[in-house]
């Protein structure tokens, strides 16, 4: 895999074989919640042109054929690759669409989880999710560490590959973009301080706003 610059200065990811996700062995000890393993399921199962079975493992292709419930536990080794091929396939390797695919995430979530918004309150509504997302992954994948009003720094950590971890972490800046501003928050402005998939300790995520 390499990064090329598409015109505009936008950057794609070209993957050098199909076979190369980078995954992590610890995502096949881990699992996410199946509200948002459906989405992934969804994407794929709209490509009807294409082969899944020459481009995912074998173990991941029943989950294209079989329902899938919003309450059960599925394996974040499959989401891992599924996330690969749409970002190949469907987002081309760019990263802005997954960002704006987080925003439609986030009201998605909050029309599954009605108490998860707090209209007029982005740090309430801040407050409620860090309830909610131990539902969503069986371990700490995303933490709000701080929040005050008008600011937030948020931890990601999927524990995924380099493709993988970097394009989901564009994806929860959308979602916590579309988050507060359906809380009412104005003016949103969200950048990573520290990047995990470049080397550096972790990826922090923040996002500033006015009301």
């Amino acid at each position: 895999m390499e990064i090329v610059r598409a015109p505009g200065g936008a950057r794609k990811f070209r993957f050098a074989s199909l076979a190369d996700p980078g995954r992590s062995i610890l995502c096949g000890m881990r699992h996410v919640r199946g509200v948002l393993f459906v989405d992934y399921v969804r994407m794929l199962r709209s490509q009807k042109a294409i082969d899944w079975s020459e481009r995912l493992a074998a173990e991941d292709l029943p989950y294209l054929a079989m329902p899938i419930e919003a309450d059960s536990w599925y394996p974040m080794a499959t989401f891992e690759r599924m996330g690969n091929e749409i970002l190949r396939t469907v987002a081309r390797g760019e990263l802005f669409p997954v960002q704006l695919w987080g925003r439609y995430q986030s009201a998605a979530m909050r029309a599954a989880n009605p108490a998860l918004l707090a209209a007029g309150d982005p740090i309430e509504t801040l407050h409620r999710f860090r309830k909610l997302r131990e539902t969503f992954f069986d371990w700490l994948a995303v933490d709000v560490r701080q929040c005050a009003p008008g600011s937030a720094q948020i931890v990601i950590a999927y524990h995924m590959g380099m493709i993988a971890e970097e394009a989901a972490a564009y994806q929860t800046m959308g979602f916590f973009e579309g988050l507060l501003e359906l809380a009412g928050a104005k003016s949103i402005e969200a950048k990573f301080r520290s990047r995990s998939w470049i080397g550096e300790p972790e990826t922090l995520l923040a996002i500033q706003w006015s009301q």
